[in-house]
């Protein structure tokens, strides 16, 4: 309940004074797992978790990849409402590795908006807003949208 408070604050605000602000107020309400756009480069890190290591963003918030997308292709995009629930990792800047992550793997694809999206070893990384902690795994492995939703070793492996 309270979450549908802010998120109607949110919406009454980006009302009154644009767009621009109620795209980061939503994205904090749904706890951060998500960014409406990055401000910097994105940055990619290891945690280890139930699963092994798997890769997480600079906030600790599991990375997905997409079983529908082929080598360096977001899909999720062309899906009415994937990408509310999926978001794209975006990057304004080139990615960071953090320790452990190949920097070398590291990439970024053009969405049709514009923004890039960040890549690892060809597999576009995405958030999920319904992930609530840092390093929570629960949503690895679940079907929706035509293909299943893995986290990414250091290596670029899918983990179910």
């Amino acid at each position: 309940m309270k979450r549908t408070y802010i998120l109607l604050a949110s919406a009454l605000a980006g009302a009154a004074s644009g767009l621009a602000i109620a795209g980061p107020a939503i994205a904090s309400a749904r706890g951060g797992a998500a960014k409406a756009r990055a401000s910097s480069a994105a940055k990619v890190e290891l945690r280890h978790t139930r699963l092994g290591s798997i890769l997480v963003s600079a906030s600790g918030f599991t990375l997905y990849d997409f079983t529908r997308d082929r080598s360096d292709e977001d899909s999720c995009v062309k899906i009415h409402d994937c990408a509310k629930a999926w978001p794209p990792l975006e990057t304004s800047g080139k990615p960071v590795a953090g320790p452990g992550v190949k920097a070398s793997l590291l990439s970024t694809i053009r969405l049709p908006n514009g923004a890039r999206q960040v890549t690892y070893a060809g597999h576009a990384l995405y958030t999920y807003v319904g992930d609530s902690a840092p390093g929570e795994t629960s949503y690895v492995g679940v079907n929706a949208f035509g293909g299943d939703w893995d986290a990414l070793s250091a290596a670029g492996r899918q983990l179910e």
